[in-house]
């Protein structure tokens, strides 16, 4: 599967919102959202110009590459696990989406917070560094259960991220509810479902997605 390797800050202007794809930097002033407060491209600063109306389409556009972009997934994969959600027609499909795109294993790692951003989880992943219940996975969309342990591989724990920058970043984080974090051995365990809140996503985006992907 591949992945978008283009500048990640240029995403985040051209839509407007922080989406956390550089870990800390992105809540930082060096943010290129803050330094540059509008959109990339020549014309994005000019003074005296009227921000174009959005369609209908275009806001519903927009909230699909908002969400799609923080997932840091690809759009044919984003396009088929919505259309999944959507098929099985659940009776909440906004609670649906929000449990798909957040029980994938990068996700679930990023939400640890053994990583600072979800292309960091992404590459431990892929680089096979994760174990679920006592099994190497390294597939980042690998679908995670409610009760599933992950942990770092034993042969990994030496490498210097594990041993040095990780520790210093998981000293002040603070885990979802939905899950539990050993932060010493590095184990983690979900517990139960995240709510809207604890996903981040705007209800109005996903709303907005049910709409794009139903059309």
């Amino acid at each position: 599967m591949g992945r978008y390797t283009g500048p990640k800050e240029k995403i985040e202007r051209r839509l407007g919102e922080r989406l956390l794809l550089k870990g800390e930097r992105s809540l930082s002033p060096k943010a290129a959202i803050v330094k540059k407060p509008y959109p990339p491209g020549i014309h994005g600063n000019k003074k005296g110009r009227r921000p174009k109306k959005v369609s209908e389409f275009g806001q519903q556009l927009n909230s699909k590459q908002k969400v799609r972009n923080t997932y840091r997934m690809l759009e044919k994969q984003f396009k088929n696990s919505i259309k999944s959600v959507l098929d099985a027609k659940k009776n909440n499909p906004s609670e649906a989406i929000i449990s798909k795109l957040e029980y994938r294993l990068d996700n679930i790692v990023y939400r640890l917070g053994i990583t600072q951003s979800r292309d960091q989880a992404r590459q431990l992943v892929n680089h096979g560094h994760i174990l679920v219940n006592g099994r190497k996975v390294s597939i980042p969309s690998y679908e995670v259960k409610t009760g599933d342990e992950i942990r770092i591989r034993e042969g990994s724990k030496k490498s210097i991220f594990f041993t040095s920058l990780a520790p210093q970043w998981l000293a002040k984080y603070e885990v979802p509810a939905w899950m539990e974090l050993d932060k010493v051995q590095m184990v983690g365990k979900v517990k139960g479902h995240p709510t809207p809140e604890e996903s981040g996503l705007n209800p109005n985006d996903l709303q907005a997605i049910i709409e794009y992907y139903s059309r």
